[in-house]
């Protein structure tokens, strides 16, 4: 039996213990999925000494923060800043004793993949609504993809946006705009980023990393004002099939 799960917090839902414990059924794969929601970053530790786990995800606030507890990183990790899938490599007939901990981002994979299909040639500029670690995995995918990014944070600094400023001028300019923030999750689907909405139009695309509810009101209000809408369903498609590769290789 091989076990692998998700660690972060708080963990209301999970696309990728549904999607993996469907998958290791439907592959007759002998492997078991669970859920790890950590108060701190702290517990991670003892965490990895309780099985001998295969692989991790790690969603929010986590992504970041688990950095120091690896041993290493791939080239792509270590250019976004972020890691989303760690990878326990151990020594042959090892368990818990000798592991080496290398940490992957394949969020990136799954994002450029899934917005892709819906840039057009006037699609050259971002906004990207949010800072934490999936927000560094979209940017790095964007200016892979050959746009212009630009940070939106509830402060402005010298290189990031407040949501005050952002003006007419501006979302002419940044005609994709990606929320990378948990705003109208489930369960709080009543929320959404204080962006101008009245100010999109036919030609904004507007992508949200959020997947449930399908719809957030991010883009219920984008597509009410003409705006292309893509959530980010297909992007955890992606990234999982992603991490299962990088966990067998």
């Amino acid at each position: 039996m091989r076990y692998f799960g998700l660690i972060g917090f708080p963990l209301y839902v999970s696309f990728s213990r549904d999607y993996f414990t469907n998958f290791f059924r439907q592959e007759k794969i002998a492997a078991q999925y669970d859920l790890y929601p950590l108060n701190d970053i702290g517990e991670f530790p003892a965490l990895i000494q309780k099985r001998p786990l295969s692989g991790l995800n790690v969603t929010i606030p986590y992504k970041q923060l688990v950095m120091p507890y690896l041993d290493e990183l791939d080239e792509t990790a270590a250019a976004i800043g972020a890691v989303n899938v760690i990878k326990f490599i151990r020594e042959a007939g090892q368990n818990n004793g000798n592991i080496r901990l290398k940490g992957y981002n394949s969020d990136v994979i799954g994002f450029s993949d899934s917005i892709r299909p819906f840039l057009q040639k006037h699609h050259t500029k971002a906004l990207i609504l949010g800072t934490g670690g999936a927000s560094k995995a979209v940017d790095y995918g964007l200016r892979q993809l050959g746009l212009q990014t630009h940070f939106v944070s509830r402060q402005s600094t010298e290189t990031r946006y407040g949501y005050e400023d952002l003006t007419k001028d501006i979302m002419q300019y940044y005609q994709v705009i990606v929320n990378t923030t948990p705003l109208g999750m489930s369960p709080n689907t009543e929320t959404c980023p204080d962006i101008p909405y009245e100010l999109l139009n036919d030609q904004h695309l507007l992508y949200d990393v959020v997947y449930t509810p399908e719809e957030t009101l991010f883009l219920t209000k984008g597509r009410e004002q003409g705006c292309v809408v893509v959530n980010g369903l297909e992007m955890l498609y992606g990234q999982a099939r992603a991490a299962w590769k990088i966990w067998n290789d």
